[in-house]
């Protein structure tokens, strides 16, 4: 693994943001931010996204891994997919590039440790939430009851990051596996689909760039590589690097998953056009 960043690399500034599999209905998120205000009132608290697949971490490390660059240094990031909850899985907080990630120790935080970036990582101990006064839990709601404390606590410097547990190199893989070279053709798979029906993979764009005139393969179906919607015609289908750097299949107009039956899990191919 990378090598390791010291802790003070990480300087509060307030900013939280909230990743889970909530969704919308219920009180869950509402009483998770309540959680926080207690601890840290000014707290600045952004919704990166409630509506993650449920009960799959790999698609809210997706998200956040592309994500937290666009938020100040200093952000607090709490991401809650945790089908585990209560259980004996262990809970982890990452620093790297001036962040801190909060999460269940389930692969859904792994993939901010593959490249090489400096990061450093510890798994919580339990003796920190009495510390820190979290003394009452339930045993299926760790998002409310420790992450949100735990993350407001970072968040308004009461609490270092090596204070808060064990430092660690070893952590639960996600169950998404990184894209592979197999001879000439890079292998990938959609991790989400969007609101737009557009087929979001893990390929990242720099993982093409050896490619001269790349196409883009998944289901059956093969589509020309473009740079934007506009270019293809109302209907049609097109594959290009989304805002997030990564290949997505779309449909101009159109729902590129209804049109074509494909879902999360699909494997998407990329290789050199004929």
């Amino acid at each position: 693994m990378p090598g390791k960043a010291p802790s003070q690399d990480f300087r509060p500034c307030g900013v939280l943001t909230l990743t889970t599999d909530f969704g919308h209905k219920g009180p869950f998120i509402g009483t998770m931010k309540g959680q926080i205000l207690r601890r840290l009132p000014g707290a600045s608290i952004v919704d990166l996204s409630h509506e993650c697949s449920v009960h799959w971490p790999a698609e809210a490390g997706f998200w956040v891994s592309r994500a937290y660059p666009y938020f100040p240094q200093g952000t607090v990031h709490v991401a809650v997919v945790d089908p585990g909850v209560g259980s004996a899985r262990e809970m982890i907080l990452i620093v790297r590039d001036g962040h801190a990630f909060l999460g269940p120790d389930n692969g859904l935080l792994e993939p901010l440790c593959r490249d090489s970036g400096q990061w450093s990582a510890w798994k919580i101990d339990h003796g920190c939430l009495a510390r820190v006064g979290i003394t009452q839990v339930s045993a299926t709601f760790h998002g409310r009851d420790i992450f949100a404390p735990l993350a407001a606590e970072l968040a308004a410097g009461r609490l270092l990051p090596e204070n808060i547990g064990k430092p660690t190199r070893e952590m639960v893989p996600s169950i998404l596996e990184a894209p592979e070279l197999i001879g000439n053709r890079l292998h990938g798979v959609i991790v989400t689909v969007d609101n737009f029906g557009n087929l979001i993979s893990n390929l990242d764009q720099s993982l093409v760039a050896s490619f001269s005139n790349p196409v883009v393969s998944s289901g059956g179906h093969t589509f020309p590589l473009h740079t934007t919607y506009g270019q293809v015609r109302p209907g049609e289908y097109l594959a290009l690097v989304n805002s997030f750097g990564v290949i997505e299949i779309a449909c101009a107009e159109r729902s590129a998953a209804d049109g074509l039956g494909l879902e999360r899990g699909a494997p998407v191919v990329v290789a050199e056009a004929d």
